[in-house]
């Protein structure tokens, strides 16, 4: 919107009637994958997702959104993601 660059992006509406959307930018993986190995570059991904979803929670509880503790809690939401999708993994069949 404003010609930065980013791996995220919410955009939310002025109106409640039109709907939000985010966007996640992927075309960089499979060099992230490269550079930092699978799962490092997964959760970048993961925390930008994560970082959008924050915004979308502020914009539903309030109309309106900020960054001041945004980066804490889409890392504390995927490690609270990672830990459970973590102990699935290692259940027996």
């Amino acid at each position: 919107m404003h010609g930065e660059r980013v791996s995220a992006s919410f955009f939310a509406p002025w109106s409640r009637r039109v709907e939000p959307f985010i966007r996640i930018a992927t075309g960089e993986y499979p060099q992230l994958k490269k550079e930092w190995g699978e799962e490092t570059a997964l959760v970048s991904h993961l925390i930008s997702l994560a970082h959008e979803i924050i915004h979308y929670l502020q914009w539903v509880e309030t109309g309106e959104i900020w960054e001041r503790g945004v980066v804490s809690r889409a890392t504390a939401m995927t490690r609270r993601y990672r830990t459970v999708t973590s102990r699935d993994l290692l259940k027996p069949e």
